[in-house]
């Protein structure tokens, strides 16, 4: 295990900008680091506004992958407290956090968690498109030194994990909860659907 810490300590040092790192850098790196995890659910929602029930399915399967995933991060937290690098003086942090355990990455788990489960929905360019979103927020989450590598690691293992857990359940509720959301979708959102404002 301390073979293994001082690895992730050593890739961190690697990566993490420093005082003398380009101030345009630093703040490229600081807005994706906090904005970029934004395109998640704003593709989440146009995918379910644009597409029809099998994209709506979609967007629904994600959402459960996504949660799961966040969930199994907090009891990861709650188990196993790892802290971030600040926590210890290590490197340099340029984005103010609190102290919780940093491992794994919630925005790379979200991120990874909607990628990998629109690769595995057939939805190869939307997932290639999360994918370099999730590369990006990782790697800045790492420059500017809220992060260890191994955190973003961690974040894909677990990704992965929700949805090789979610897919069986999938397969057997997935059908009715798509069902009834869009029929709940239809009624709340009746007026503008009937108005052509809304996709129905």
């Amino acid at each position: 295990m301390q073979a293994i810490e001082a690895i992730n300590r050593a890739l961190f040092l690697a990566f993490n900008a420093t005082p003398e790192t380009p101030h345009g850098l630093v703040a490229a790196a600081i807005l994706i680091a906090n904005d970029a995890s934004l395109l998640a659910p704003t593709a989440l929602v146009c995918l379910w506004l644009t597409g029809g029930d099998e994209r709506r399915e979609l967007a629904l399967r994600a959402c459960a992958v996504g949660f799961l995933a966040l969930g199994i991060n907090q009891l990861i937290g709650l188990a196993w407290y790892h802290p971030r690098p600040f926590a210890i003086g290590l490197g340099h942090t340029f984005l103010p956090h609190a102290p919780d355990s940093s491992f794994p990455s919630d925005h790379a788990t979200l991120l990874s968690a909607l990628s990998f489960t629109f690769f595995q929905g057939g939805k190869r360019q939307l997932g290639l498109f999360m994918l370099v979103v999730d590369l990006a927020v990782a790697w800045a989450r790492v420059f500017i030194g809220v992060h260890f590598p191994f955190d973003m690691l961690g974040a894909a293992l677990v990704a992965g994990l929700a949805c090789l857990l979610v897919k069986p359940l999938w397969m057997m509720s997935g059908p009715f909860v798509t069902k009834t959301s869009i029929a709940l979708y239809r009624k709340l959102l009746a007026l503008p659907i009937g108005r052509g404002w809304l996709r129905r």
